[in-house]
């Protein structure tokens, strides 16, 4: 019997992300209309988006029909048009809920979400029954999947008519025990310019976990045509983007500034609709060069992007495409430093040779360790605050790069007078090769990643303890 007059209302069960929901059926001696997926009221209800592909409808002539415990690596939505079933759930989920078992009568009047990797059987209470759900995934041979046997004792499912007297296939009768279950894994993390400075500092961070993935440019290029086919994008639930073109002066050249569109842009732009087409969250590294330096005070997230370069002109195009995913996290950086060759390395190292160097001082900023973009960007992934533009850099007081290569050149022993400030015009007077453009001001404002409940470094820590 349906019922009718029900609100739209969702409820939570004891597996985690398995969410029951009456529906609102509307009837007359005619029959009865319900919205079967309304992605706007039934999200604000509670109901994730996840953003259904397909839609399957299994009919059952018999009561009794007995089908599953199946776990497939994508979402359902699973209702029922005519009749009514008996349905039962088993986390088969890596993780601490493996297990878990939910049950419940469905009638068109209700619905359940299933989470991928949640097992799903039904028995059929009325002739006639029509099983619909949606998946937002297509099938694939590919594809992990796991099973449960339905008469498994550990999860001891209190079947309303016992499985010796219904039918069931001779493939739902072969599946394993509970015991012999390979769970199905959680979705993993991308990282995508592993063998960059930031991407070995996020591998350091994250670890060698099966759930993180790390590749270089040789295994995977975002401008190459094949990239879009070169996963199966559904099995990852995050991709982190730390690859870059990021040779500032060369982007001015003719070749260097159709590398940083195709690397910058080109690829970014295949990334994000890979992002918005399978659900992905998508993390991209941004930087200060997306203004152009001229503002007094603190740049913050809202303000308007002026880049005065090629590079900058790349990163605020790729910035524009990311926004476009549902899910983004736009981490906005400035004077980035990790391992290899950098401004701190070479101050430390004329210092030690004996070299007194000549440093820009009309340029003002803070520097960003990649182990606070990398532990920035973590908290972000496990808080999950608002989607958008995040600032992060260190904190503390701005300073120039002179003032900052005499703070190195104070703490590795040597004197700080020895280092020479002059004005960005002078410093590449001597140059014959075409220099971009650099901004005056690159100091970011952190209120909203501290909102967030993340705290920047302060610069000076950091850099004593890069220092050793």
């Amino acid at each position: 019997m349906t019922g009718f007059g029900k609100a739209l209302t969702v409820t939570e069960t004891a597996i985690p992300g398995l969410l029951l929901a009456d529906l609102p059926v509307h009837g007359d001696s005619r029959g009865w209309f319900k919205e079967n997926w309304q992605r706007e009221k039934m999200v604000a209800a509670g109901l994730p988006d996840f953003g259904p592909v397909q839609n399957n409808i299994s009919f059952n002539d018999a009561i009794g029909t007995t089908r599953g415990i199946h776990a497939e690596p994508w979402d359902k939505w699973v209702s029922v048009a005519t009749g009514r079933i008996f349905g039962a759930w088993v986390d088969l989920r890596e993780g601490p809920s493996f297990g878990t078992v939910f049950t419940a009568e469905i009638d068109p009047s209700q619905a359940i979400f299933v989470p991928r990797g949640v097992g799903n059987a039904y028995q059929t209470l009325e002739p006639d029954t029509a099983y619909v759900y949606l998946v937002n995934d297509h099938w694939s041979a590919d594809a992990e999947y796991s099973f449960l046997n339905l008469a498994d004792e550990t999860a001891a499912i209190q079947w309303p008519i016992p499985l010796s007297e219904v039918e069931i296939s001779a493939k739902d009768h072969a599946h394993p025990r509970l015991a012999d279950v390979t769970p199905i894994p959680a979705k993993k993390t991308l990282i995508i310019g592993a063998g960059g400075q930031l991407g070995r500092a996020l591998r350091e961070h994250f670890g060698e976990a099966a759930e993180y993935e790390y590749v270089g440019r040789d295994e995977l290029d975002l401008s190459d045509a094949s990239f879009p086919s070169a996963r199966r994008w559904r099995e990852y639930a995050t991709i982190i983007n730390a690859a870059a073109y990021t040779a500032v002066d060369k982007a001015e050249t003719a070749e260097g500034r159709a590398d940083a569109w195709a690397a910058n842009v080109t690829g970014v732009a295949a990334l994000a609709k890979i992002a918005v087409d399978n659900g992905i969250t998508l993390v991209h590294v941004s930087s200060d060069y997306v203004f152009d330096g001229t503002k007094v005070g603190e740049y913050t997230e809202t303000d308007s992007v002026r880049p005065l370069g090629v590079y900058g002109q790349t990163k605020a195009a790729g910035d524009a495409l990311v926004s476009t995913v549902p899910r983004h996290y736009i981490i906005r950086t400035s004077w980035v430093i990790g391992e290899g060759n950098n401004f701190v390395r070479t101050m430390a190292s004329l210092a030690e040779r004996g070299i007194d160097p000549k440093v820009v001082d009309d340029q003002t900023g803070r520097l960003t360790f990649t182990s606070d973009i990398a532990a920035g960007v973590q908290h972000l992934l496990s808080t999950r605050p608002e989607y958008g533009v995040y600032n992060l850099s260190g904190s503390g007081s701005p300073m120039t790069w002179a003032e900052l290569a005499k703070r190195v050149f104070t703490a590795t022993g040597h004197d700080a007078s020895r280092v020479n400030g002059v004005s960005t015009e002078e410093y590449f007077s001597s140059t014959h090769a075409l220099v971009a453009p650099r901004p005056g001001n690159s100091v970011l404002n952190l209120d909203k990643i501290r909102a967030a409940g993340f705290t920047p470094s302060p610069v000076l820590d950091s850099l004593a303890a890069y220092l050793g």
